[in-house]
């Protein structure tokens, strides 16, 4: 990167230097987003997530570093004073960090913090290190709280689902925020200045430099070529490199550096080219190299019976995938024998988060025995799939006042509102799941003169639409080329004449 902006961009050595450190951060803000869109399989997705992570403080330290040598070569300052500052500086943050996200997590766990206080002081404590680390050095503040993240992170703490759940929303929220004010302080001669060496900075850059690194990095490493290709066209920047570019372009300009300034607009042009290119790109280009989760979003069924098998029979008539997941293994024995991938074990359990590819299946059926564990897992999925996403069979008293819940607990009804009794006894009476596609020919209504009795479950779009299950007042879509899955009574004898 260095070399790119050296005699591609036509700058100084000076600032080419400090803004070269400043490229080795991905920004795991912008990259969050797109693999939630992109749908990835578990590996690459992780690759792309803590490469961003770590990058962020080390493209920060490694500016620093760079700047600390221009800094020497231009003014009288000592080397030996700079490396020792550069030094206690990476020891501070690191202490502070560490201390910090141990303190929080001791905090937490004695229960020294109400726990309608935990979020506010986790956030206080957060800007607290930053500002303390960056103190003693400047950027180092990044490094600090990215510490204290992963010890906080690695302490399994009962309230981290809430902390990470507010981590996520803060981060919508600023960094939409920091983008604005960046792209407002842009000022009409700093972008009217962009020229073709601009252009040929950010191609350079995207699509020369960040894929040398990661092939080079990766070259004796067993990560497969299909991933290693797709890791090295993905690296996009975000808020970080912007912040960052334009404070150091401030002070190699005040040092007497005259391009300092061009930093910013640079920054600018390779944030919103590498966010706009890999928007775009990133879920064809796994799609091609066979790094998709699943071509069409499938369904978990947490819960085995003869009802979880005859629904993902019916799912997989569709071209849906399906697994169906249960901590009894004698509850699975039909499914494995009919072809249906399973899953044997808790699915709250960290082993089903290690070994589960949760991003191939977008919906979820608890469907077990036990209503009070499904309302469990329906309520602790819930935000991981969204709760429109979420579906349960219905209580067996939950007509009852006194074991009614709230709203915030369990899944939406599913279908026509069976229990686990009355679901897996219509399938034992002879009921079974059905795939109508629908058609000029044969419209909605003709399907509901021919099966009066019949209850439609969910319905699918054409061309890949997405499924939908549906709830007892739920009306499914009538379009020609809907395929509808339905619940139809068992067929009548035919007796012979």
């Amino acid at each position: 990167s260095a070399l790119t902006l050296r005699y591609i961009a036509g700058l100084s050595w000076e600032t080419s230097a400090v803004f070269g450190g400043i490229l080795i951060v991905t920004g795991p803000t912008v990259i969050a987003p797109l693999l939630r869109q992109a749908r990835l399989r578990r590996r690459p997705a992780a690759l792309l997530q803590w490469e961003a992570i770590v990058n962020d403080p080390v493209g920060a330290l490694a500016a620093v570093l760079a700047f600390e040598v221009v800094i020497v070569l231009q003014t009288q300052t000592e080397a030996a004073s700079a490396v020792w500052e550069m030094v206690v500086g990476i020891l501070a943050a690191s202490a502070l960090g560490l201390a910090a996200g141990f303190g929080i997590a001791r905090a937490f766990r004695l229960g020294w913090v109400p726990e309608y206080m935990k979020v506010p002081v986790l956030f206080v404590v957060l800007l607290a290190t930053f500002a303390l680390s960056d103190h003693v050095l400047h950027e180092s503040g990044l490094l600090a709280v990215t510490l204290m993240g992963l010890w906080i992170a690695n302490s399994d703490l009962p309230s981290f689902t809430e902390m990470r759940r507010f981590k996520e929303h803060a981060t919508v929220l600023l960094v939409s925020g920091v983008f604005i004010l960046l792209a407002a302080n842009m000022s009409r001669e700093t972008l009217m200045a962009m020229d073709w060496r601009t252009l040929a900075f950010v191609i350079t850059v995207l699509l020369v430099a960040r894929p040398a690194s990661v092939l080079a990095s990766l070259a004796f490493s067993d990560v497969p070529w299909a991933e290693r290709i797709l890791v090295a066209f993905t690296g996009p920047r975000g808020v970080v490199l912007v912040a960052v570019a334009g404070l150091f372009g401030e002070r190699l300009a005040a040092i007497g550096i005259e391009d300092g300034g061009q930093v910013s607009s640079l920054a600018f042009a390779l944030v919103a080219a590498s966010v706009v290119l890999h928007g775009f790109t990133l879920s064809p280009m796994a799609r091609w190299l066979g790094l998709h989760a699943a071509d069409r979003p499938g369904v978990l069924i947490v819960g085995g019976s003869r009802w979880s098998v005859a629904l993902a029979q019916a799912l997989q008539k569709m071209d849906l995938p399906v697994m169906i997941a249960d901590p009894n293994h004698a509850h699975l024995r039909a499914a494995r024998e009919a072809g249906i991938d399973t899953f044997f074990g808790d699915i709250l359990s960290e082993a089903a988060e290690h070994r589960l590819d949760l991003v191939r299946y977008e919906q979820l059926i608890a469907a077990t025995d036990n209503d009070a564990y499904n309302t469990l897992v329906a309520t602790d999925l819930a935000p991981e799939f969204g709760r429109e996403n979420v579906f349960q069979l219905r209580r067996a008293k939950e007509q009852s006042t006194r074991h009614s819940l709230p709203a915030t607990l369990g899944g939406r009804a599913f279908g026509p509102s069976d229990t686990y009794a009355s679901a897996n006894a219509r399938i034992t009476d002879g009921c079974e799941f059905r795939v109508t596609k629908l058609s000029e020919e044969f419209p909605l209504e003709k399907w509901r003169e021919t099966h009066p009795e019949g209850t439609a479950i969910a319905d699918l779009g054409t061309n890949g639409g997405a499924l939908r299950f549906l709830g007892p007042d739920d009306e499914p879509r009538s379009a020609e080329g809907i395929r509808l899955l339905s619940l139809l009574p068992a067929r009548p004898e035919r007796k012979d004449s």
